[in-house]
């Protein structure tokens, strides 16, 4: 791990400063990524703009649910208005990596990182999430652009997600034994307006949609309507866990288990 110099700012703005003045700055909010990235040497920030300062966490349900950027997954999870509101990403909080994890890592951390194994991302694309940052607001559809890229500028801090409240949703994943990151998660959602919409994590570069998965469970919400369709396994992952048409396999598995799952 080489040097770097350590900012603790209380606002926001203070960490949008910080960040701006920093020759190679990275933001930290729960660090369950950075921290392990910086002992294997594979990044070399010349400073850390740690995020946990700053007083912004907790789930608030009114017409939407909004989930501020520094809430533990552990906290997502625990929330009972959040059980009842849209309880498959309750769930899927309560599913990410161990207990350390949990109470550790936050929403905004593991969204505004986008690891391509992640669950929050398919709950953000599968519901329609708007995310909010120190400046603007962004359409899920827009944030994720590829492997641990999004649409955040270098120094814009994501600050919060605030999710549509669905009819139903479930999230389904195959994790890995080892680290219980997604090799495929799947998130369902049908929507006030009765549409749905289904997005996949673990399976490719990054969190993407199934348009033909989508149409069919708009006119049968059921996992029997998913019977059939296939998702072409280029492009998607291989590696020693399991093979792209493995992978593809899944993801329909997982869709339906998730259809099951959805209330």
């Amino acid at each position: 791990m080489e040097n770097f110099n350590y900012h603790r700012p209380a606002t926001t703005a203070d960490a949008v400063k910080a960040m701006k003045s920093a020759g190679d700055g990275k933001f930290m909010s729960g660090g369950m990524t950075l921290i392990p990235t910086l002992k294997q040497g594979l990044a070399s920030p010349s400073d850390i703009i740690d995020l946990s300062g700053i007083k912004n966490s907790g789930v608030s349900v009114g017409a939407t649910v909004v989930i501020k950027g520094g809430t533990t997954h552990a906290d997502v999870a625990g929330s009972a208005d959040l059980k009842k509101a849209i309880p498959g990403l309750a769930a899927l909080a309560g599913g990410i990596g161990d207990p350390h994890v949990r109470h550790r890592g936050t929403i905004g951390g593991s969204v505004a990182n986008n690891d391509p194994a992640a669950d929050y991302p398919s709950a953000c694309l599968g519901l329609g999430a708007t995310i909010h940052t120190s400046s603007r607001k962004i359409a899920a559809d827009d944030f994720f652009t590829g492997m641990f890229s999004t649409a955040l500028e270098d120094a814009e801090v994501l600050e919060a997600i605030e999710f549509p409240i669905p009819k139903v949703s479930g999230y389904a994943k195959f994790p890995n034994p080892a680290s219980l990151y997604a090799m495929v998660g799947v998130f369902v959602a049908q929507l006030a307006d009765g549409s749905v919409r289904v997005a996949v994590t673990g399976a490719g570069a990054g969190v993407f949609r199934v348009p033909e998965m989508e149409a069919v469970l708009a006119k049968n919400f059921s996992a029997a309507a998913l019977n059939g369709i296939a998702v072409a396994s280029k492009n998607l992952n291989v590696d020693m866990h399991a093979s792209a048409e493995y992978r593809a396999h899944l993801i329909t598995v997982m869709a339906k288990r998730a259809v099951e799952a959805a209330k």
